[in-house]
């Protein structure tokens, strides 16, 4: 009995890379029953960090397996916003512990063994006519095998100024969309029209005009979904905001 119990953690270990937490369903793949596992846990050979999730000792969860494991339970997931345009080199400060930025398409909420190794927050936003399962300009990060679902720095910038008024300060959305000189200008346009949010597809233009950003001048207005001719105006901590047709 022995013997099976140490074939079948020795598989466990060389069938998944470091730094993946393991679910009882990847456990049971790997024909470790819910009794196995607790006696793996009470032995020492595997780590519970919440029910039904595990890792290996010495061997704690890693940023992508634990990104891909949540991407796996949350439908739409994946690193957007200010965090995704981080990814991609446009910021304006370095945070020494930044704040992870995650959006879904379902209510819910970050495990806490996730969010005590990786501070993040999740928004649940529907911000593009699209479906889960084919998010808009969302692929692997870097186009790497197995790298979690990050948006493109088009929609990631669109993602930013959605937050505007709420969770994001005007000032520093303004300084990221001047130092994201290079967005495709093809890309944001088809982001643009099927953009839900009137304030989000204004403040684009406003900011990139302002800015004299070198995409607002490719942009198709025409097509952009602006609403009515009155101004959207909005009230926060940054003052009033005014956003004209």
């Amino acid at each position: 009995m022995a013997t099976t119990s140490d074939r079948k953690l020795n598989s466990l270990y060389t069938h998944f890379l470091p730094g993946t937490p393991l679910t009882s369903a990847d456990l049971s793949s790997r024909g470790i029953s819910a009794d196995l596992a607790v006696y793996y846990v009470r032995s020492g050979w595997l780590v519970r960090l919440a029910r039904g999730i595990y890792c290996r000792p010495n061997d704690p969860p890693a940023l992508y397996p634990s990104l891909r494991l949540l991407q796996r339970r949350l439908d739409g997931l994946h690193v957007g916003g200010k965090s995704a345009l981080d990814w991609y080199g446009i910021r304006q400060y370095v945070a020494r512990q930044p704040v992870l930025s995650l959006y879904g398409w379902v209510a819910g909420r970050l495990p806490d063994w996730f969010t005590e190794r990786f501070p993040a927050t999740y928004h649940q936003k529907r911000l593009f006519d699209e479906q889960a399962d084919t998010l808009l300009h969302v692929g692997p990060f870097g186009e790497q095998e197995g790298a979690p679902q990050v948006s493109s720095p088009e929609r990631a910038l669109l993602e930013l100024l959605s937050e505007v008024g709420t969770h994001q300060p005007l000032q520093e959305a303004r300084e990221l969309v001047e130092s994201a000189f290079n967005l495709r200008a093809d890309v944001l346009q088809a982001l643009l029209q099927c953009c839900r949010s009137v304030k989000t597809v204004r403040l684009c233009l406003q900011l990139g005009r302002e800015v004299s950003a070198p995409w607002v001048g490719r942009l198709d207005v025409g097509m952009l979904p602006m609403g009515s001719e009155r101004a959207w105006v909005s009230r926060s901590s940054d003052g009033l905001l005014v956003l004209k047709p």
